[in-house]
């Protein structure tokens, strides 16, 4: 086998390597060589596909094993028998079907059953076998609110296929998902390989995913803060109102039920947790002289209980 067919060294992994070392390889190469990323690129394209099939056999430990053992190749496809009828047909004159087997070994009845057998094998399937076709691999970035809310997203491949692509509600990044029949295609009449997506989640602008919630900094103004009141904020399902507690201080974190993550399998709705932030603002001559003037009822010093900390009270 070339040292280019060699799985282990497309990935560059040892033949010992582990199931988290092969996935950590080929996360980094497939990344590096996506057609996505670079357009035009025939190299960097028959990487990426050389790099995906050796991660399909060496992920998958049946397949992985046999390869070790020499009965599959790389590709995924039977080893040739041992002793095919061919390569004594082919040998030099005086050595075809002489007595002596491989290396001047005697012929045994299991060799020569096998030799037989492989001819008729050969003779009744027209010399091929029906093979599925391998597995493909391709990586699609989904929109934050796509993978919250789930969505169809179409993905061009490099051979100009497109691929419809159902993304599931809630779904997580890295999540992988598997698109049957639209992988390479099969071999003498075999089923086509799969497609297999690896999902990447974009970040949003304002929301953060924490496991079914999803956590918001909502900017409010002085007087909302003060004075409490609704007021209308984003969510993943749209815009709600809710309402502030008067007397709320940056920092104050108010929840709403059911409005992260929809519901999706065993999972029920998350929560949006909204963590405020008290804006300030433009200057205000009126608030400045407001200010000046006032003397709060309680005057208490917020930093009192920092006054300890360079000196050790605090700790």
């Amino acid at each position: 086998m070339a040292k280019s067919d060699d799985p282990y060294e497309t990935l560059g992994v040892a033949r010992g390597a582990s199931q988290a070392e092969i996935r950590a390889a080929y996360r980094k190469l497939a990344k590096q060589h996506h057609p996505d990323l670079n357009p035009g690129n025939k190299a960097a394209e028959a990487r990426f596909k050389a790099v995906s099939a050796a991660n399909e056999l060496l992920s998958d430990p049946d397949k992985r094993g046999r390869f070790d053992r020499g009965e599959i190749d790389a590709s995924g496809q039977e080893a040739p028998p041992r002793h095919s009828y061919r390569e004594h047909a082919e040998a030099g004159a005086g050595r075809r079907y002489g007595a002596g087997g491989p290396q001047g070994q005697a012929w045994s009845q299991a060799d020569i059953d096998d030799m037989f057998g492989s001819m008729f094998t050969e003779e009744a399937h027209g010399g091929t076998r029906p093979r599925r076709g391998h597995d493909e691999h391709y990586v699609l970035t989904a929109a934050f609110l796509d993978a919250v809310n789930g969505a169809v997203r179409r993905l061009t491949l490099p051979d100009g296929r497109t691929l419809d692509v159902k993304i599931p509600v809630g779904t997580t990044d890295g999540q992988v998902l598997r698109l049957r029949g639209q992988g390479g295609p099969g071999r003498h009449g075999g089923p086509a390989g799969d497609a297999l997506i690896e999902l990447r989640i974009a970040p949003h602008r304002f929301f953060v995913r924490d496991g079914q919630d999803i956590r918001l900094e909502l900017p409010v103004r002085l007087s909302e803060a003060v004075l409490g009141g609704p007021v209308e904020i984003p969510t993943p399902g749209g815009v709600v109102r809710m309402r502030i507690p008067p007397h709320s201080d940056t920092g104050t974190e108010l929840r709403l039920r059911g409005r992260g993550v929809p519901a999706h399998g065993k999972l029920p709705a998350g929560d949006l947790r909204a963590r405020l932030r008290v804006v300030i603002g433009r200057a205000d001559a009126a608030l400045e002289a407001f200010l000046r003037d006032w003397k709060p009822e309680h005057d208490a010093d917020p930093r009192a209980a920092l006054m300890g900390a360079g000196t050790g009270e605090g700790a």
